[in-house]
């Protein structure tokens, strides 16, 4: 809604004649701890020469958009990626008043993740690869009782050949499925209204979901209940309630249509494990994208593999290994340094020799303090749960990182548990905001520091926990962030880069 009434600041009535595509850069992500520091849609895919990033890809997928809408918005995610195939003949086009927004065929276990649409004649889908439907309303990030309750299951025939082939049915004759969102589209009466109710409620002090806050109030079996329901809900604001009662009012009796997407596929890579995955063993995705396993980098080849370690605009010494499922992005590994599986490696210096356990989440950011330089590394279990909090420090055993308890970890470490310090609301404690990264004044040191942290949970070594240093949070971290530090050392390895290919094609 502020962007709304920036760009109508900006450009006063003639915006109504504009085609606005809206993405989100995405917040503090705490499922995928990169992409905080620059924002979701800056994340770097292994693709060209320099590599693109996530905002080319989603203006090379929605190109054809502007010219089948009318003016009006098109609003989108960062970390979300959709394919779909249509007949010939057949035409996507957003062009109805409300709210008109794409659904794609997903599991169950999917739908409980993202949103989902309600028909009233869900039970049965058509043939078709494209198909406009009313919806009766949306469901956000809803449990799978709760999908079969509100009619949200469709089922899938066996005449529907070639359809739904990115979904796995195990050769089923009949399977049940859902329609997920992703992306949608509103026209400029609809954001005229959202402006007036906008300058209600100004100054904005809470923040509002741009899915479950608008689509949860369209279609007409809309309903309140979701008013109260903070499950979803970074950050909880009394206000919200208050917001919520007035878009619901505001919004009652706007269309909601859908475009059913049959033959489609919706890609997340909002998550660790998604990360991975989609760019190191999902080899349809790979082929259909033309994901490459070294993208504007220095490595060696990688064996041949069902599935291979991705290398984004980084430098890997020859003596390096790195096994299959990691991911290295803007990094410079120097010799001898041995990645194991699964794996993130973004924006860190690995001095010679070092080696990062499988499962490992590693990320360097340049932080500047009372006008200092620093730099500090991030590590954590790639399947640690950054979101899941405790309200005090005394129930920290239910805190896993590494797939250790915290109590645990403290033991390991030499240290008590009441010495753990976090940072931020004291009510509110989990990884996010625990301060054990250790503020360094290189970006070599930070990393090594951190990576020594790990080695009492393996049983390598004890009483690895660092003294004498300041340690920050994840959370402290962002706060801190230096963006254009971080970006001079990716330039600095653009150069190493660029340098290190001319001589090879010059000795050609």
């Amino acid at each position: 809604m502020w962007s709304l009434h920036h760009l109508k600041e900006m450009y006063h009535d003639q915006l109504n004649e504009y085609k606005v595509l809206l993405i989100h850069a995405g917040g503090y992500s705490q499922r995928l701890p990169s992409a905080s520091a620059m924002g979701k849609i800056f994340t770097a895919l292994p693709l060209g020469n320099t590599v693109y990033q996530m905002l080319d890809l989603k203006l090379a997928l929605y190109v054809d958009f502007p010219f089948r809408m009318k003016p009006g918005y098109l609003v989108t995610c960062a970390d979300d990626i959709e394919l779909y195939s249509i007949s010939e003949g057949e035409t996507l086009i957003f062009d109805r008043p409300g709210f008109t927004a794409l659904a794609h065929p997903s599991s169950l276990l999917v739908g409980t993740t993202h949103g989902v649409f309600v028909f009233d004649d869900s039970q049965e889908t058509g043939c078709k690869e494209l198909e406009y439907r009313k919806a009766r309303c949306f469901l956000h990030k809803p449990a799978i009782e709760k999908m079969y309750s509100s009619g949200a299951v469709c089922t899938k025939y066996s005449n529907a050949s070639g359809l739904f082939q990115h979904l796995d049915f195990s050769g089923s004759e009949v399977s049940e499925f859902v329609y997920t969102d992703s992306t949608y589209y509103f026209d400029h009466g609809t954001a005229t209204q959202l402006l007036v109710l906008f300058k209600e409620i100004s100054p904005l002090d809470c923040e509002i979901d741009a899915y479950g806050d608008f689509l949860q109030a369209l279609g007409p079996g809309a309903t309140p209940d979701y008013f109260t329901n903070m499950k979803n809900v970074t950050k909880e604001a009394a206000k919200l309630v208050d917001v919520r009662k007035k878009l619901f009012v505001l919004l009652k009796g706007t269309p909601l249509t859908v475009i059913l997407l049959n033959n489609s596929k919706f890609c997340h890579i909002g998550t660790t494990q998604e990360y991975l995955y989609h760019l190191t063993r999902d080899q349809k995705l790979r082929a259909e994208l033309g994901f490459l396993s070294e993208a504007f980098s220095i490595c060696a080849a990688p064996p041949p593999s069902s599935y291979a370690a991705c290398v984004i605009h980084s430098l890997v010494a020859p003596s390096c290994r790195v096994a299959p499922g990691s991911v290295i992005e803007y990094s410079w590994c120097e010799t001898g340094v041995a990645i194991n599986e699964n794996c993130i490696i973004s924006g860190c210096w690995l001095t010679s020799g070092l080696q990062v356990p499988p499962n490992t989440f590693m990320h360097s950011l340049c932080v500047r303090i009372n006008g200092d330089l620093q730099f500090v590394t991030v590590v954590f279990g790639s399947g640690d749960d950054l979101k899941r909090s405790v309200s005090s420090s005394l129930e920290t055993e239910n805190l896993q990182f590494f797939g250790t308890s915290l109590k645990r970890c403290a033991e390991l470490w030499g240290i008590s548990v009441s010495s753990l310090v976090f940072s931020g609301d004291q009510s509110d404690l989990s990884l996010w905001n625990l301060c054990i990264f250790p503020l360094c004044s290189d970006l070599i040191s930070s990393a090594t520091l951190s990576l020594q942290m790990l080695e009492p949970l393996s049983g390598k070594s004890s009483g690895h926990f660092v003294k004498g240093v300041q340690m920050v949070s994840m959370q402290e971290a962002l706060s801190y962030k230096d963006i254009t530090e971080m970006l001079k050392f990716r330039q600095h390895l653009y150069q190493e880069i660029d340098s290190t290919k001319q001589k090879k094609q010059l000795a050609l």
